[in-house]
């Protein structure tokens, strides 16, 4: 079976599909422009299936290379046996290589090759073989000790005995922890797991994370086992084809190979398994929050006042245009030790009046609810503006940025914050690509995962979602450019030379920029718009490559581009024939299905179909909380064991995952993701520790 094979078969796709994205990726080409623009060669394969096919088909390479390696380090031993050799080629992963190459590895001193080297190998061989011999009748007690050396770390080295142990503690293993004795453990965030015992199959990734933790900040102790005499037996009766009266010491040379040689190994082996698999749980999940918040709706063509809430250093305010540029800053001082409500409410109320704010965006950091109470007072003078409290998340990372400085240089580091705030109502796309997704506060423990695969998991949601979204040229920022198909820096900064001197007014204008590569502008060009262009297709998501269809198709629907837009347009275009006019036009299905899509919506953000944020006028408190009381609020954050909710305090509200669905869910994702605005219920107040916890199903 060819590696294109196993692929298809594991993917469960025709092996033409992936060998077309094979050779889609060879020639070059992005995910995102084979996703969107070669549907017709890899069968309509979706972002995330083309990405799986290149680890996939990375990782098969490398096993693969792997599998010749030692074929090739065993044959030049003269140890090779075409059983092994078909055995090491049926190898489905890297670790069961190395357990079959593990007996030929050279080794460093053990207590085995020094044994060997004394030459007690042949008591060793002699001792298994004469099983109705006692090996007291062989040697003396020394040299016994000399041969058990010899044969422990063969059992050790068994491949089959190694994959049997592996099985039986995730199948059987139980994982332990308690509490050290002499460790502070002060806001008790691993009491859970001070004394704490599950069968590793049952372990969840948020589990296992913690207990990693715990164990690294040396609170917890962590024991691993399985049950060892039903493994000894089972160990004895493989290794040995027959005992008698040597029974009893290889059972001694079975105990000491557990003890001393499988089981130190095997348990890092496992706990190694266990986080991989938790860190990969965690990521997915972070990258399905990230995607809900990219994608969150924004709100448009309003007037925003960023607030960055404060105590002793003020609260800064950035007023925002419609498009997001700054018309002015301030600093007030509501809040203690300064108090100055009055002084405070007199500017507030002047920026309000004189930029028209529609809207206001609070930072929910320190001094958020003192900033919230103040805002709702001041607004009962403006009925119609209405305020939002926003996750400030990664805003003083991007404050301090060398970006921050670039785009505002006279600015103080808050001020650049407020203004984060703002734009992250008005855009959140635009303005959270330019943060570290590992900021953004969304996902569980993203300090203790893989910190490589975190970031390419990251960036690969971030560029699935701008590429899907598209970008204004004339209005994009470098940190959202950097993620459109194709650009790399070179590009990115030819499209700002050239955007900067002038506006771009035609796609056509980009591919004769000096430093947009043919490769390039075919990369990326259906993911870039230019909504004031005299060509209507440089608005949507049309590729040039596919004008002329696309005009051919207008003249065969005798359909005029003047009425782009209106109802008479739309309905034409909703009864085409797609099978008659795909032969007609000499096309396939998905490219003309596209066409008609994105001529049908005119200019359409698809994050536009998304729910509004909710926007508030008053002050809710964590007094006015009641059992079963019914509330609308905002996911911020989805994690394994739930989800987290802004129901309009400082604190998020926890709705536990048993209390999304009366069904069991086993990924709260079934249910909920981030972004989301939903119903939920009042299940749980205590305001000493500040927590509130919520149910989406009614309290009766």
């Amino acid at each position: 079976m060819t590696i294109i094979d196993v692929l298809a078969n594991e993917l469960k796709i025709r092996s033409t599909q992936v060998q077309a994205v094979l050779d889609l990726l060879e020639e070059g080409a992005t995910i995102p422009f084979i996703a969107r623009y070669r549907k017709e060669k890899t069968g309509n394969l979706d972002e995330d299936q083309i990405k799986k096919i290149e680890e996939q088909f990375a990782y098969q390479t490398n096993l693969q290379k792997r599998k010749d390696d030692v074929i090739r380090l065993i044959d030049e031993k003269g140890m090779l046996t075409e059983n092994l050799k078909k055995e090491i080629e049926q190898c489905c992963t890297l670790s069961s290589i190395e357990d079959i190459y593990r007996p030929y590895k050279e080794k460093k001193k053990t207590k085995a090759s020094a044994a060997l080297a004394a030459g007690f190998g042949p008591l060793s061989e002699k001792i298994i073989e004469e099983y109705n011999v006692s090996p007291t009748r062989l040697a003396d007690p020394a040299d016994l000790e000399q041969a058990g050396y010899i044969i422990a770390e063969k059992i050790s080295d068994n491949a089959k005995v190694r994959q049997y142990l592996k099985e039986q503690f995730q199948t059987f293993g139980i994982l332990e922890t308690k509490k050290k004795k002499d460790a502070v453990d002060e806001k008790g965030r691993f009491e859970t797991y001070y004394a704490f015992e599950e069968k590793i199959s049952r372990l969840k990734s948020h589990q296992v994370l913690a207990i990693d933790r715990g164990e690294k900040e040396k609170i917890l102790a962590v024991s691993m086992d399985i049950d060892q005499e039903r493994a000894e037996r089972w160990i004895l009766n493989h290794c040995f084809a027959h005992t008698g009266k040597n029974r009893e010491f290889l059972l001694g040379c079975v105990h000491d190979a557990l003890k001393r040689l499988l089981m130190p190994s095997l348990k890092r082996e496992i706990r190694s398994l266990l986080k991989e698999d938790a860190d990969q749980k965690a990521i997915e999940m972070f990258g399905i929050n990230l995607q809900h918040l990219l994608m969150s709706r924004p709100i448009k063509q309003k007037r925003v006042l960023g607030f960055d809430p404060a105590f002793r250093t003020g609260c800064k305010l950035a007023v925002l245009d419609e498009n997001g540029m700054m018309l002015a800053t301030d600093v007030i001082y509501p809040t203690a030790p300064h108090n100055d409500f009055e002084g405070s409410r007199k500017k507030l109320s002047s920026s309000i009046k004189n930029y028209h704010v529609e809207l206001i965006a609070i930072g929910n950091g320190t001094a958020s609810r003192e900033s919230e109470q103040f805002v709702a007072k001041v607004l009962k003078e403006f009925p119609d503006v209405r305020y939002i409290i926003v996750s400030e998340a990664g805003a003083s990372v991007y404050s301090a940025s060398e970006l921050a400085k670039e785009e505002f240089p006279e600015l103080t580091v808050e001020k650049r914050s407020a203004i984060s705030i703002g734009r992250r109502i008005q855009d959140p796309l635009s303005e959270l690509v330019k943060i570290d997704p590992r900021s953004i506060g969304i996902g569980e423990y993203q300090h203790d995962v893989d910190q490589k695969k975190l970031k390419e998991a990251l960036d690969f949601t971030t560029e699935k979602i701008v590429n899907q979204v598209g970008v204004n040229i004339n209005t994009a920022s470098k940190s959202i450019l950097k993620y459109v198909s194709g650009l790399n820096k070179r590009s990115i900064n030819a499209l700002y030379e050239a955007k900067s001197a002038h506006s771009i007014t035609s796609r056509k204008e980009i591919a004769h920029i000096k430093g947009i590569s043919e490769k390039t502008y075919e990369q990326c060009i259906g993911f870039l718009r230019i909504p004031d262009s005299k060509d209507p297709l440089d608005r949507t998501g049309i590729h040039p490559e596919s004008y002329k269809i696309a005009y051919e198709l207008l003249e065969k629907l005798h359909l005029n581009m003047d009425d782009w837009g209106s109802s008479a347009f739309t309905r034409k275009l909703a009864i085409a024939n797609v099978e008659k006019l795909t032969e007609v036009l000499h096309t396939d299905e998905y490219t003309l299905r596209d066409i008609l899509h994105e001529l049908a919506t005119p200019g359409l953000d698809p994050r536009d179909s998304l729910e509004a944020p909710l926007l508030k006028h008053d002050v809710l408190t964590m007094k006015d909380l009641k059992h079963g009381m019914k509330l609308e609020g905002t996911v911020r954050n989805v994690v394994s064991f739930g989800a987290f909710v802004d129901i309009g305090l400082h604190e998020d509200g926890l709705i536990h995952i048993s209390k999304l669905s009366d069904r069991f869910i086993k990924d709260p994702n079934e249910i909920i993701h981030v972004g989301d605005i939903i119903t939920c219920y009042v299940d749980g107040v205590d305001e000493k520790k500040g927590r509130i916890s919520l149910s989406m199903l009614p309290i009766v």
